[in-house]
């Protein structure tokens, strides 16, 4: 069976957190706040994010967000990929 290359799906996943992060953002300064709100209540299934959404995040925050967005992807996406190897040669194992 074939395995998945540990860093290279880590990075795909930590690239599209990155992604869905840069949409946040242009969502944000697109659309404005009540546009923001009524985006994030209808993606969250109805959440009122009335009292959370700030729009005077700083470039250094948007900045440390992005980072912090694609290390925990990449580190999702990593974990995935080793656990899916270590899973297909246990059950090669057991076939065998």
């Amino acid at each position: 069976m074939n395995s998945i290359h540990i860093k290279k799906f880590g990075l795909a996943c930590g690239i599209t957190g990155t992604l869905l992060y840069a949409g946040c953002v242009i969502v944000m300064a697109t659309v404005g706040r009540e546009g923001s709100i009524q985006f994030f209540n209808g993606l969250l299934h109805g959440i009122d994010t009335t009292a959370i959404i700030r729009m005077d995040v700083t470039l250094a925050e948007a900045v440390t967000g992005i980072l912090e967005t694609f290390i925990i992807s990449w580190l999702a996406g990593a974990s995935i990929a080793a656990i899916y190897n270590i899973m297909t040669r246990e059950a090669e194992k057991h076939v065998s």
